[in-house]
C-alpha cells in the first residue's frame, strides 16, 4: 500500500513538533498560521491523548518555546543541536515504539526536512502538516515540502490530520475538538 493512503491512528502516531522558538519564529513566513495550526494539533493530542514530542534547536542561542506553544505541550521540549531530530539520540529514543509521526514546526527546508527524511530512512511513516511548517521565505517553504514529497513523506494539512486522527464525528473527543476546529 502507499503510503499517503494508510490513514494515521493514535495509537501508533506520535505528534512531533520541532523548534517553535522566540527567536526564530518573529522571522518566519505565515508565522500565526503556523502558530495556529500547531496549537490545534497540541489540542488534539492532549484530546486523544497522542504521544507528543516536542523539540528547540540549541535553546540558548535561539531561546526558548514561544508561549502561546509552550503553554501547551505536555512535558519540556528536547533541545538539540543536529538540524534533524533523528540526529539525537535522546529524539530518536523519544519517537521509539511509533509507527507513524506527525511533523510539524520550523524550518521546513532545514530542520523539518532533515527530521523527516532521517524518520523515513529509519522506517517511520511520516506525515506532514504542511500548514503547521514554514520557512523565512516562501521559496524555502516550498522547497522543502517538494523534497519532503519525493522522498515518500505524505503532505496534508492540519485539519486533514485532525479529522483521520479524530475518526468519527459520534465519538467525544470529537465534541471536545470542535472548539479548536472553527
Amino acid at each position: 500500500m502507499h503510503p499517503s493512503a494508510e490513514l494515521l491512528h493514535p495509537a501508533s502516531t506520535t505528534l512531533l513538533v520541532i523548534d517553535l522558538q522566540e527567536k526564530l519564529l518573529p522571522a518566519i513566513f505565515e508565522k500565526e498560521r503556523v502558530v495556529a495550526n500547531v496549537a490545534r494539533l497540541l489540542h488534539l493530542a492532549r484530546i486523544l491523548n497522542l504521544k507528543t514530542v516536542p523539540t528547540t534547536q540549541y535553546s540558548r542561542g535561539l531561546g526558548p518555546t514561544v508561549e502561546e506553544i509552550a503553554s501547551l505541550l505536555p512535558q519540556a521540549p528536547l533541545d538539540k543541536t543536529s538540524f534533524g531530530c533523528c540526529g539525537d539520540e535522546r529524539i530518536a529514543r523519544a519517537l521509539e515504539g511509533s509507527s507513524a509521526l506527525l511533523v510539524a514546526g520550523i524550518e521546513t527546508h532545514i530542520c523539518v526536512a532533515q527530521t523527516v527524511l532521517g524518520a523515513l530512512a529509519a522506517g517511520y511513516r511520516v506525515h506532514v502538516a504542511a500548514d503547521a511548517t514554514s520557512s523565512r521565505t516562501p521559496s524555502n517553504m516550498r522547497a522543502g515540502i517538494e523534497r519532503m514529497r519525493e522522498a515518500g513523506a505524505v503532505i496534508s494539512s492540519t485539519e486533514m490530520a485532525i479529522y483521520e486522527l479524530l475518526g468519527r464525528s459520534d465519538r467525544d473527543e470529537f465534541k471536545q475538538m470542535l472548539p479548536y476546529l472553527k
